[in-house]
């Protein structure tokens, strides 16, 4: 038995003013096809929806990725986009909001765990999303995106977790589950006139682990040369913790 919708809109925090949308983002074809006396509409289950909601999404996270980093690039905002709209993500994502007590299922789907299942999961979170939209535009859809897609604490196995965003943070919280020293953060070379200037800052945590990066800032300068020290300390996950001495 299915939960009541009203416990789902108060864990995402919209009230319907149409509740047959989040209904119907909920039923699996499953069901729609078990309760169908003949050929039926794609109107009876969350397919279109699933539809609809990844694209939303998609532009929604694109969207705040820039407004949050403007000094990224490309290839930068796209690894994180990647993982926010990932299935791994979302299927964290989904399970927070203990979606799978929401869905409506066939019983097949039902007998064969179906609630559980990622696939499922992700789908309906991406129609619930779409039913959001549907409901009353993209800001109640921004709200939801930020709080639980953009901010949604790390899933176990993500590639890139969302607070990768922060590489200075996120290499300190690395450094000291390694037992290394805290990052220390240098600025070694200033060039160019003083309206556009380009930074060049060192960040090393012991004796070994260190990295060089420039930005047009000295935040963003520092931010590269923790990325670049973060990701090598995660090639390097096979090194015994603890022995700083024995990195790189």
């Amino acid at each position: 038995m299915r939960a009541e919708l009203a416990s789902l809109e108060a864990r995402i925090g919209y009230r319907f003013s149409d509740p047959e949308l989040l209904r119907r983002a909920l039923t699996h074809s499953s069901l729609a096809n078990e309760t169908r006396a003949g050929p039926g509409s794609p109107s009876d289950d969350n397919e279109q929806l699933e539809f609809l909601g990844d694209a939303v999404l998609g532009f929604l996270v694109s969207e705040a990725l820039v407004l949050r980093h403007p000094d990224f690039r490309e290839g930068e905002l796209s690894r994180l986009k990647a993982h926010l709209v990932s299935a791994a993500h979302l299927h964290g994502v989904a399970r927070r909001l203990d979606l799978g007590a929401y869905l409506e299922l066939g019983r097949s789907e039902e007998m064969s765990g179906g609630r559980a299942k990622k696939t499922l999961l992700v789908d309906g979170l991406e129609a619930v999303i779409a039913a959001l939209y549907l409901d009353a535009g993209p800001e109640p859809v921004r709200c939801f995106v930020a709080a639980h897609v953009m901010d949604a604490p790390v899933s176990a196995g993500a590639e890139v977790p969302p607070a990768i965003a922060d590489f200075k943070s996120a290499l300190q919280e690395l450094a000291q589950s390694r037992k290394l020293p805290q990052p220390r953060y240098t600025i070694v070379k200033e060039r160019g006139p003083e309206h556009s200037k380009t930074f060049t800052v060192e960040v090393r945590a012991g004796k070994e682990w260190t990295g060089q990066a420039e930005g047009r800032t000295k935040k963003i300068a520092a931010q590269r040369a923790a990325r670049e020290v973060y990701d090598r300390l995660l090639r390097e996950a096979a090194e015994p913790p603890g022995n700083p001495e024995l990195a790189g």
